[in-house]
C-alpha cells in the first residue's frame, strides 16, 4: 500500500490559506506524515520597497520579514494546538512559484495544500495565479481546499477515464482518507454520438449503443478496483451516460462528497492542455477540495 510521507502546506496568511494549513495537519494527522508549513515573501516587492525607503530609515524590508516571520509563527503554532500536530515553519524570499517548488523538491513533499477561492464572484481563479501555475508546473499532488476543516473526509469522489492514472488516483484517495467511503464514477458518451444522431441514426439504436458502452465501462470498472487491490469495502462505483464535467458535478452534490480526487491529464481531449479542461473546469466549480494526481507514489 502506498503511504504520505510528507504534507506541504502553502500559506499567503489570507483566510483560504488558513484553511489549507488546517486541512494539511488534518490528513498528516490521519496518515502519520511530517508537516510542512511555509510561506514565501515576494523578493521583487522587497526590492521595490528598499528602493522606495530612504537609507536613514533602517532596513524597513527586514523589519517587514521579521514581522512576517511572526505571523507565520503564530500561524503554525494555532494549527498545532488545535490540530495536535508538530509542523515545521519554513519562510523563504523571492518568486513565490519557484521557491515553493525548490522547497517541496528538497522535502520530497508527497502533497502539496494550497487555499483556494470557492465563492462565485473569483471562482474562475485558484489563490490568484499561484496555484493554476503550480499545478501546470509540478508533478507532485496538490490539494486545492476550498472548505473550513471539520472533520477528516468523509466520502470522495474519484472520476476515472480507465488510463493509467486512474488507478494512481484511486489509491491516492485511499492514502489521503484511509476511512473514508470512495465512490467511483466513470461519465461516458457513444463516440460521435451528436453526428449519429445527425446522420439520422434511430433512438432505438442510439440507446442500443449506450447499452453497449455502459457494459463495457462497467467491466473496466470492475478491472480497475480489482488492479487497485482495494477490494469492494467503501468501495461504490457509478457508470452514467453524459458530459463528463457536469456529470462529476451533479454528483459531487448527489452523493454529498466532501472531496473529488482527479488526474491532471487523460485519455483523448485531456492530453491537449496540460491541465486537462475537465480538471480545470471542476477546479473552478465544485464545492468541496479537489486533489489533483498526477503520478503514483512510492
Amino acid at each position: 500500500m502506498h503511504s504520505i510521507r510528507t504534507v506541504l502546506a502553502a500559506t499567503d496568511l489570507s483566510a483560504f490559506a488558513r484553511h489549507a494549513a488546517g486541512r494539511a495537519a488534518m490528513v498528516a494527522s490521519a496518515v502519520g506524515a511530517r508537516l510542512s508549513i511555509t510561506h514565501v515573501v515576494n523578493g521583487g516587492g522587497l526590492n521595490a520597497l528598499r528602493h522606495l525607503v530612504d537609507v536613514g530609515t533602517g532596513d524597513v524590508a527586514e523589519r517587514l520579514i521579521d514581522e512576517v516571520r511572526g505571523e507565520v509563527r503564530e500561524l503554525v503554532d494555532e494549527i498545532d494546538q488545535r490540530y495536535g500536530s508538530k509542523a515545521e515553519m519554513h519562510l523563504a524570499t523571492g518568486s513565490v512559484l519557484s521557491e515553493l517548488s525548490t522547497y517541496a523538491e528538497t522535502i520530497d513533499a508527497d502533497l502539496l495544500v494550497l487555499g483556494a477561492r470557492g465563492t462565485s464572484v473569483v471562482r474562475e481563479w485558484l489563490l490568484g495565479t499561484t496555484t493554476e501555475r503550480m499545478l501546470s508546473k509540478t508533478t507532485r499532488a496538490m490539494l486545492a481546499v476550498k472548505q473550513m476543516p471539520h472533520e477528516n473526509y468523509q466520502r470522495v469522489l474519484i472520476p476515472v477515464d480507465f488510463s493509467p492514472r486512474s488507478a494512481d488516483a484511486l489509491r491516492f484517495a485511499r492514502a489521503v482518507a484511509p476511512q473514508a467511503d470512495l465512490i467511483l464514477l466513470h461519465a461516458f458518451e457513444v463516440p460521435f454520438e451528436g453526428k449519429l444522431r445527425y446522420a439520422g441514426v434511430e433512438d432505438d439504436a442510439l440507446a442500443a449503443l449506450r447499452v453497449t458502452a455502459k457494459r463495457e465501462a462497467v467491466e473496466k470498472m470492475n478491472e480497475l478496483v480489482d488492479a487497485a487491490g482495494l477490494g469492494d469495502a467503501g468501495v461504490r462505483r457509478i457508470v452514467l451516460h453524459g458530459d463528463a464535467a457536469a456529470t462529476i458535478l451533479t454528483q459531487e452534490q448527489e452523493q454529498d462528497c466532501d472531496l473529488i480526487v482527479i488526474g491532471k491529464r487523460g485519455l483523448g481531449l485531456l492530453e491537449e492542455l496540460l491541465l486537462g479542461s475537465v480538471t480545470k473546469h471542476i477546479l473552478a466549480q465544485s464545492n468541496g477540495d479537489v486533489l489533483v494526481t498526477d503520478r503514483g507514489f512510492d
